[in-house]
């Protein structure tokens, strides 16, 4: 049976007491990213209606008015629209699972029990585009306004009248439905309905005497990351969590540092690559959707947690920015199917992968070790994507000896045998070559600083408790890489970062500066080894941000 395309086409009135910013962050963070994360929903939009007496169109998520702008519950403000690859996926249990427990979590059962939703699929009848037409789904036109004019007819609308349509100034193009198969099997009424886009700002056409109509204007278009940060800056939000666990969201008024002084919003939660390895992260910062995003590449065996301090002074210096940090592949064991062994050029392509699925068009990226390498190799192979990098304690070039090297502390792990606890047998890295590793990146100074003794500490049991499998796979792209060939090329920004103590690294990255081009800094951090950002972080977080501008 060939597939059948069509749209999951979603109108919904919220209750008037029913806070925007829990709406909102219900909506772009938890349910949308939901649907956007089945490999058969290709995309999905956020509409406000503009053909509402009172109502305020926005391009942008906004926390500030009540969610009812003038709707009622037999013409709702809202509507969203999801385009299905076939439509015969929305009766399997991979779609229906997501309305029932115990994946629905109570957070979306109690808010939709305040929402008017009226829900219809249609199948694709025809489509007709503008010349030079590009859908909005792409990262890069992320932003970008559309208007979109729905009507709903008894009979299938004429060839003259979608003519008539495609001669008005800013027409992009009409799509035309019918009720789906899956709706006629419900007893529903065949009716047709008919799509037409528009560029914003642009007169749309009059529906007949037989036609309903509505206008909309584009929101918010969903990726498979909750991103928005804007619902979560009110005080009216409020602190959520996923059935799984996978996904938080914290408002900014919520914080889990006392000692914070600016509180910011945060999400956590993990997206999901092509070869099906996950990779959680936590996106903090301003609450501006357009705010320019800095992404935090951690080095082999750590956390995103060495870049904690870093990222409270940086945001002090620098609110304006969005800061994206991840678990790089490999901090967990690797499903069979996914990428292995991996390499400098998967990495990289992992961080494209996160940029994607939060739809950001650009950023600029730190990393440190092997993060500094991905962060190096990212911009050299993807210059349009990445603004500007900031490689720390890193090579241009795998050393000769690494393959030995790591090899040597694999057998050492094996020796230990650790596993992640009494009831798991997965083997982890263990304590051994923990403590060997922390001795080998943090100076003698910082040892001898009691404040530093817990960031320490906690480093230790980010090595200890990485996944064996998982080091086994990611150190195979420390073995070989070579960027040199590339770096006299580069015409991007990009500075370097070093601790002064890590070693040969200062001398190696001062000539990695010199090789990428004149006058590229070369910051040394002192009293710093392998992990600046732990040891000093206002000193890492104040280079960074004066180097950015």
């Amino acid at each position: 049976m060939s597939p059948t395309p069509g749209i999951l086409y979603v109108t919904m009135q919220p209750d008037p007491r029913l806070p925007t910013p829990q709406f909102h962050d219900w909506y772009n963070n938890e349910h949308g990213p939901g649907r956007l994360r089945l490999p058969f929903c290709l995309n999905g939009f956020r509409y406000r209606a503009s053909d509402l007496q009172s109502s305020s169109s926005s391009s942008s998520p906004r926390s500030g008015s009540s969610p009812s702008g003038g709707g009622s519950k037999e013409k709702p403000e809202w509507m969203a629209i999801y385009d299905i690859e076939d439509m015969e996926w929305l009766t399997k249990d991979v779609y229906t699972r997501l309305r029932k427990e115990p994946v629905q979590s109570q957070r979306e059962r109690d808010t939709m029990k305040q929402i008017s939703v009226d829900r219809r699929f249609y199948d694709a009848v025809s489509e007709t585009r503008a010349e030079g037409w590009e859908g909005l789904d792409g990262v890069k036109r992320e932003g970008e306004g559309n208007v979109m004019v729905a009507t709903y007819a008894s009979t299938e609308p004429g060839e003259s009248d979608l003519e008539s349509v495609k001669q008005l100034a800013g027409w992009r193009r009409t799509r035309v439905f019918v009720t789906s198969y899956l709706d006629i099997k419900d007893g529903k009424a065949k009716e047709w309905m008919t799509l037409h886009e528009f560029a914003p700002g642009v007169s749309t056409p009059a529906s007949k005497a037989d036609e309903r109509q509505r206008t909309y204007e584009l929101y918010y278009t969903f990726g498979p990351a909750p991103r928005d940060l804007a619902s979560l800056a009110s005080k009216d939000a409020i602190p959520a969590e996923s059935t799984d666990g996978r996904t938080k969201t914290t408002p900014s008024h919520v914080s889990s540092s006392p000692a914070e002084q600016k509180k910011h919003p945060s999400i956590s939660s993990y997206i999901t690559t092509p070869d099906g390895v996950e990779l959680p992260y936590t996106l903090t910062g301003s609450a501006d959707p357009n705010a320019p995003l800095l992404v935090l590449i951690n080095s082999i065996l750590t956390t995103p947690s060495i870049w904690t301090s870093f990222t409270e002074h940086f945001l002090s210096i620098s609110p304006e920015y969005r800061i994206l940090s991840y678990a790089t592949r490999g901090r967990s064991t690797l499903p069979a199917h996914s990428l292995s062994p991996v390499t400098v050029d998967t990495l990289a392509v992992d961080v494209v992968t996160l940029l994607d699925a939060l739809r950001v068009p650009s950023a600029a990226l730190v990393g440190v070790s092997l993060g500094g390498a991905t962060a190096l190799n990212a911009a050299l192979t993807f210059p349009d994507r990445i603004s500007a990098v900031v490689p720390c304690d890193t090579n241009s070039v795998a050393p000769a000896g690494n393959a030995k090297a790591w090899g040597d502390r694999i057998a050492m792990c094996e020796r230990e045998a650790a596993v992640s606890g009494p009831n798991n047998d997965e083997p982890i890295v263990g304590q051994d070559l923990a403590e060997a590793t922390v001795r080998r990146w943090f100076v003698a100074e910082s040892y001898a600083d009691p404040r530093l003794a817990s960031n320490i500490e906690d480093v230790k049991q980010m090595v200890a408790t990485n996944s064996l499998a998982g080091f086994r796979a990611s150190v195979n792209a420390l073995y070989q890489y070579d960027f040199r060939p590339r770096m006299k090329d580069f015409e991007g920004s990009a500075a370097f970062l070093v601790g002064a103590g890590d070693g040969v690294l200062p001398k190696t990255m001062r000539e990695m500066a010199d090789g990428l081009g004149d006058g590229v800094e070369l910051k040394s951090i002192e009293g710093a080894g392998h992990l600046p950002m732990v040891e000093r972080p206002s000193e890492v977080a104040e280079f960074v941000a004066r180097f950015l501008g």
